[in-house]
C-alpha cells in the first residue's frame, strides 16, 4: 500500500524569537508541503521576515526549531541553502556589476548556471541583463532578484514580498512562473501583504498577526469558513425591514437601498432563508468574501 501523505518540505515547531521584551515570533507551528504555493500573509511587522530569516539561519530563534527537507536549518544550513532559492525583502547587490555579472558570480558559487534559462527568465520578465545594478530602478532590481532566485531551478523558493515595485504586467508573468514551479512539483513559500496576489496564486495561506499564526487554510476554505455576503432584491414597492434581519443570529452589516437588502452572514443561513420567505424575492445574490475582507475579520478590524 503506497503512502499518499504529502511530503513535508518546511516543518516549523514552537519557533519563537524575542528581542528583549518584544516577541517577534510566538510559538509558531507550521508545515509546508511539496508542490504547493504557500502564502504567508500579514502586514509589515507581523513577523514574516523574521520567520524567513530564521529559516535561512540568518538569525537564531529564542526557542523552537525548523527543518527543510528534513534537515535542521541550523546544523545543516549549508545543505539547506543548496536546495533553495531566496529573494530577500531588502535586496542589496553590487552596484558596479551588470545583471549578467551578478548572475554569473552567484551561479559560479553553485558550480555554474544555465545561461539559456537565465535568458529565458530575463526575456519573460522584460529585463536587460547588460545594465549595471546601480542604474536599475527598484522594480528592475526586483526582477534581477527573481532571476537569481530561480536560475538554478531549486526545489524550494523562499520569497519575501517578491512583487514589490513590479508593474501589473510583470506581476502576471511572475504569477505564471510560480504556477509553473508548482506544476513541476517544486515548492514556493511566499510572504506578502498583497492580498489579491495571494488569492490569485496560492494553494494555502497562513495569516500572521503580531508573531502568532491566526489561521492556516486553503484559499477556498478560508473564503467560506468565516462569512459570506447575501443580497435580496424584492418585488417593486416592497421593502424589507432591516431591523428584522439585524436580530437574526450571525447577521451583521445590514444595508438597504432601492428595495434591496444586503448583509453579512456568519454560520448557518437557515434563519435568513426563513425570514426572506416572508417577502416576494425577485433575486438572491450569494457572494463569497474577498480575502481582504476575511483578513480584516481575523484582525478584528471594522470594514
Amino acid at each position: 500500500m503506497s503512502n499518499t501523505s504529502p511530503e513535508v518540505v518546511i516543518h516549523i515547531e514552537g519557533l519563537t524569537k524575542r528581542y528583549g521584551k518584544v516577541v517577534a515570533l510566538d510559538h509558531l507551528n507550521l508545515d509546508v508541503y511539496r508542490g504547493e504555493i504557500f502564502g504567508y500573509l500579514g502586514p509589515n511587522g507581523a513577523g514574516k521576515t523574521t520567520t524567513i530569516r530564521t529559516l535561512l539561519d540568518l538569525i537564531r530563534p529564542t526557542a523552537g526549531y525548523a527543518t527543510i527537507f528534513g534537515l535542521d536549518t541550523q546544523k545543516d544550513s549549508v545543505m539547506v541553502h543548496a536546495q533553495l532559492g531566496n529573494l530577500p525583502g531588502e535586496l542589496s547587490m553590487w552596484g558596479h556589476m551588470t545583471g549578467w555579472e551578478v548572475v554569473r558570480y552567484l551561479g559560479g558559487l553553485r558550480g555554474g548556471v544555465d545561461e539559456k534559462y537565465v535568458e529565458e527568465l530575463a526575456e519573460r520578465l522584460d529585463f536587460d541583463l547588460t545594465n549595471k545594478v546601480k542604474r536599475l530602478s527598484s522594480g528592475n532590481k526586483r526582477k534581477l532578484g527573481i532571476i537569481q532566485s530561480m536560475m538554478h531551478k531549486p526545489p524550494l523558493l523562499i520569497l519575501d514580498e517578491p512583487t514589490n515595485g513590479l508593474d501589473p504586467l510583470v506581476q502576471q508573468t511572475f504569477h505564471k512562473l510560480m504556477r509553473e514551479v508548482r506544476d513541476e512539483g517544486r515548492t514556493v513559500f511566499l510572504s506578502s501583504h498583497n492580498l489579491p496576489e495571494v488569492e490569485a496564486i496560492c494553494d494555502r495561506v497562513g495569516i500572521l498577526r503580531e508573531g502568532r499564526l491566526q489561521a492556516v487554510e486553503s484559499i477556498a476554505n478560508l473564503k467560506q469558513v468565516r462569512f459570506r455576503w447575501m443580497g435580496l432584491r424584492l418585488a417593486n414597492g416592497e421593502r424589507a425591514d432591516p431591523e428584522a434581519f439585524k436580530v437574526l443570529p450571525g447577521v451583521s452589516d445590514v444595508t438597504t437601498e432601492n428595495g434591496s437588502i444586503r448583509f453579512r452572514v456568519t454560520g448557518e443561513v437557515d434563519p435568513v432563508i426563513k425570514m426572506a420567505a416572508q417577502y416576494h424575492v425577485v433575486d438572491l445574490a450569494y457572494e463569497e468574501p474577498s480575502l481582504e475582507e476575511i483578513f480584516l475579520t481575523y484582525y478584528g478590524e471594522s470594514k
